[in-house]
Parts: structure tokens; sequence; C-alpha cells
């Protein structure tokens, strides 16, 4: 391991270079440039194979055990649609396995509460850094594999791509509400990265690594206070405690912010009963507006499904099962097709919204639902970052 001097390691910890000043400008990204980087149509090169496969639902390609009917499946799913949407596709595909893996394992009464885009987005980062072994696993987990394997055009360098189009449509762009996820990469001051790694980190994915001493106390402050101030104040001191030992720390933050294209007159807002479950009931303040909404009703589950919309053409989808009984059914066959079909059958209906108002925060350690979804070698001695690191690093949480 490279020997540092004691001036070169207070010369990179984070109490000095971890930028909080100018958190808002992003003038060293050329965004115009990097939408000119390939068309979003569909275009010659995203053409695949003929599908010869019998007919199978695509409901179920991420539950399917068999891998020719599941990539047959995924194929379907791609026909006729870009490479952003193709790479969405495998997104959300990923997210329903990890919210079901979740839902297993937490309190039934609990919400959950999951940015699949987002993690996706983050393990594509964590792709980089890691080596031939490691990396297809994590390709076979989140699915990137099978959106390589769907075309001979496409490549490691297509994923990187288009989720560098990604992070700046969903998060980069003003459309009358606001939207970022910020990654932050700490690795401790003793490991060398590669610049290879760096540079690609913050071509890609608009980080930029930083070497730091997690021993410092400063550096939970300092990290905390960029999270804050990136969150407009509403995420304040996520990170608890960092392990002295600690080689790696990846976060991912998500900050939203909209308004209502039909506003909730505070005058309706009162405090009723609702129900958590078959049993359990809350009170809780109900927001309450009538007015005309896309709606549409799911005979074959038992469920009504609205589209609340936010200013900015995005919207929050609610589907409410018809009996208390029928939320762990919708939970499990929710997929993308079936929401797919709903927003195909929503007509303009007049409706009145009795909704509770909110406010969700959850935290979860994702490794263990990572391994149970194949990701293994990541999290133990296995691992390998050598595109990462000069010298090995183990990481085990």
């Amino acid at each position: 391991m490279q020997s540092l001097s004691q001036d070169s390691h207070q010369d990179n910890t984070v109490t000095k270079d971890l930028p909080l000043e100018s958190l808002e400008e992003d003038d060293y990204i050329d965004f115009d440039k990097i939408l000119a980087e390939g068309d979003d149509e569909y275009t010659e090169g995203d053409e695949i194979d003929d599908i010869t496969t019998p007919g199978l639902d695509p409901n179920f390609v991420s539950e399917l055990s068999d891998s020719k009917m599941c990539q047959a499946c995924l194929l379907r799913l791609f026909q006729g649609r870009t490479r952003l949407q193709r790479i969405n596709v495998v997104n959300a595909l990923f997210g329903f396995r990890l919210y079901r893996s979740l839902r297993n394992q937490v309190n039934q009464t609990d919400n959950v509460l999951l940015a699949p885009a987002g993690i996706s987005i983050t393990m594509g980062m964590i792709a980089l850094a890691v080596g031939s072994t490691t990396h297809k696993q994590l390709y076979q987990t989140l699915g990137f594999d099978e959106f390589v394997n769907a075309s001979i055009h496409y490549n490691d360098s297509t994923v990187h791509k288009l989720f560098c189009k990604l992070t700046h449509r969903l998060f980069r762009r003003n459309f009358g509400y606001t939207l970022r996820s910020v990654n932050d990469f700490y690795i401790k001051h003793s490991v060398v990265m590669t610049e290879g790694f760096r540079s690609q980190a913050k071509r890609y994915y608009f980080a930029e690594p930083q070497s730091v001493d997690f021993r410092d106390p400063a550096f939970l402050v300092k990290a905390n206070k960029r999270i804050q101030k990136m969150t407009k104040g509403l995420i304040k001191d996520p990170v608890k405690n960092v392990d002295p030992n600690m080689v790696v720390l990846l976060l991912n933050y998500l900050y939203f912010k909209g308004t209502w294209e039909q506003k909730f007159p505070e005058e309706l807002t009162h405090y009723r009963n609702f129900r958590v479950n078959e049993k359990h009931q809350v009170r809780v303040p109900m927001m309450q507006n009538k007015g005309i909404y896309l709606a549409a009703a799911d005979h074959e589950l038992n469920c009504d499904v609205l589209q609340l919309p936010y200013k900015g053409n995005i919207s929050m989808l609610i589907a409410v099962p018809q009996k208390l009984s029928g939320m762990k059914v919708l939970e499990r066959e929710v997929s993308p097709t079936l929401i797919n079909k709903w927003l195909n059958n929503m007509t303009n209906r007049t409706r009145e919204v009795v909704f509770p108002r909110f406010k969700l925060e959850q935290n979860y350690d994702l490794v263990n639902h990572l391994k149970q979804l194949g990701l293994t070698d990541l999290f133990t001695e296995k691992g390998d970052f050598s595109p990462m690191a000069s010298e090995k690093v183990s990481v085990n949480q």
C-alpha cells in the first residue's frame, strides 16, 4: 500500500475539499452534449431478434427461474421501446423484486418506501468500481445483463450513458417540480483511487469520489450538512454514526417537492379514521377535494386506480383495494405490465378524493436484501474492487 505523508492525509480529508458553498451549480456539466450523445428514438440499432418462444405473460418475468423464458418475456417488453424506456423497464422489474423482498420481512403494518431508479443508478456507479466476477453478479441481480444481451449494439458503456441521461432527465431539469438525487461516494483516505474510476464516476453519475478520514468527527458533520443543503433542509442528520474502520461509504439521497395540479383546500382537511389493515385504524388528517381525475377499475384484482397529478406532467398513481384483505394480493401481483394496463384503461371521471396527508421516512439496510436477490460477493472478501483501487479493498456494509 502506498504510504501517504501526514500533509497529504490532511489535504485529502473531507473537512477541506468537500464542497458546500457551490452545491447548486452545475456549470461543469455540459447537459446539451450529454443529450446529444445518441438518439433516444427507436432506431435500427435497437432492433432485437424475433421471438419464437410460446407466449407468456410478461407480468411473471421477474419471478421466472428459467433464464430463456425470462429473456423472452423481457424482449417482449422491450419491443418498440427506446433505449431509455428499456432501461426503465429493467429498473422497474428490479424495484418490484426488491419491494417484495422488503415486504416479506418488515412489519405488515409498516409502509415501504423505495426509490428504485435511485438505487439502480447508484448500483450502476458501483459497477464501475468492481472487477469481472463481481461485475457479472451485480449485472445479473439488477437485470442489466438482460438489457445488454437484448441487442448486439448494447454494452456496458450503453448502460452508463443511459443512466447519465436518466439522471439528468429525472433530477436535473426544472419542469415545475423539484426532484433531485445525489450520489456521495466517500473512500478511506489511505486507499488510492484509480483515475479511471474517478473520471467515469464524474462523467456518468455526476459524483466526485472524496478521500476522507472516517475517524475525523468533522466528517460526519460535513457529510450531514451537505445532505441537508442538497435536500433544502428536509433531510437532517441521516448519517448517525460512522465505523472508523470503514473503507467505502456510498450515500444516495432523494429530494422531491411538488405542487398538486388540483390543490386540496386547507379548510376541507379534517381528522378521520384511516384503516391500516383489517384490524387496525388510526386518526389522521384527511385531505378532500372533488374534481375530474384519470381513473380506472381493475375487476380482476378488485381495486380502484387513480392518478393525482402534480404540476409539471408527473403524477402519483394510487391503487386502492376494494376489500381490506386485498392489499396482499395487490402487492404480490403489481408489475410494470400491470401498471401499463391501468394507465391504458384510464379515463377522465369525476371523483371525490379523500386522501391522508402524509410524510414518509424510512431507513433500510439493503445489504441482506441484495444478497437474497443474488448480489453476495460485493459485501464479502470475494468482492473485486480492482478498477476502483490499486490495492485490495473489502467492503462489508
